[in-house]
């Protein structure tokens, strides 16, 4: 059986001038994020598949690149997978007093605070000015607009009932439209209150606890298994999409909704 070690030496042996491998000894910290962005997004796609078999892969090329990034490091004399390792069993037992000391933990709530009031002291000593600090700009924009708002809620500054919230995703739709149907269009300003729309619409599925990163994604997974299914109604009909008006799409699509739903209800 191999081991964590056996993966270091691994990856020191492919970045080894001397026989290692001629692509992983041209890679460099900034070449390798398309791969961990890939590798990342691949192993949500085995959770959301119920795929163990897939996801163990996709774990382990993830640890690929942790080790990967680590050999990078310890070439250029920054730091080593071991550290990595230190560091982060560090953080847990700093971040978890209420398992690791004397602290206590009733529910989730209760421990999340006290993560919360960690890392809060943790940035203070790093010398962060503000508390939107550190959330970092390459995350996705629907992630990114969640975690600045959760930020700034953590301090009050957040509607404490729904109706506002409603009431704002309309106040943006309504000034998308609104500039949509100015006399002379201004593409950068209809971007700006498209952007409004959807930071609303963040807000929205923040306060009824959904993650929006995975209501939209799971969106797209509805809209293409519905969509490949009107292909497949068109395919058994010998029709072609330019053989096929919009009304006549419109149909075949829902069809396709109403048997989900029937299917959904049985």
């Amino acid at each position: 059986m191999y081991s964590v070690n056996d993966l270091i030496q691994l990856m020191a042996k492919l970045r080894d001038p001397n026989g290692g491998c001629p692509w992983d000894l041209k890679q460099n910290f900034r070449t390798m994020i398309p791969c961990l962005i890939e590798e990342t997004y691949e192993t949500v796609e085995a959770i959301e598949q119920n795929n163990p078999q897939d996801l163990k892969e996709e774990l382990g090329d993830l640890l690929l690149l942790i080790a990967f990034f680590s050999q990078l490091a310890t070439e250029e004399h920054q730091f080593t997978f071991n550290d990595v390792v230190q560091g982060l069993c560090e953080k847990i037992i700093r971040r978890h007093p209420h398992v690791f000391g004397s602290e206590k933990a009733e529910d989730e709530q209760a421990a999340l605070q006290n993560w919360n009031a960690v890392k809060a002291d943790e940035n203070k000593q790093k010398g962060h000015q503000s508390i939107l600090d550190n959330i970092p700009f390459a995350f996705p924009a629907l992630v990114r607009a969640e975690k600045l708002q959760k930020r700034c809620a953590k301090i009050g500054f957040d509607w404490s009932e729904i109706a506002p919230v409603f009431a704002k995703v309309q106040e943006e739709l309504e000034e998308v439209r609104q500039e949509w149907e100015k006399p002379t269009q201004d593409p950068d300003k209809i971007a700006e209150e498209i952007g409004d729309l959807l930071f609303a619409a963040v807000n929205l599925s923040r306060h009824l606890k959904c993650a929006p990163e995975e209501s939209l994604r799971r969106a797209n997974l509805k809209f293409e298994r519905r969509f490949r299914a009107v292909e497949q109604k068109l395919h058994a009909q010998n029709k072609t999409f330019d053989e096929t008006s919009l009304v006549e799409m419109d149909i075949l699509w829902d069809e396709v909704k109403k048997a989900e739903k029937q299917q959904e209800n049985r």
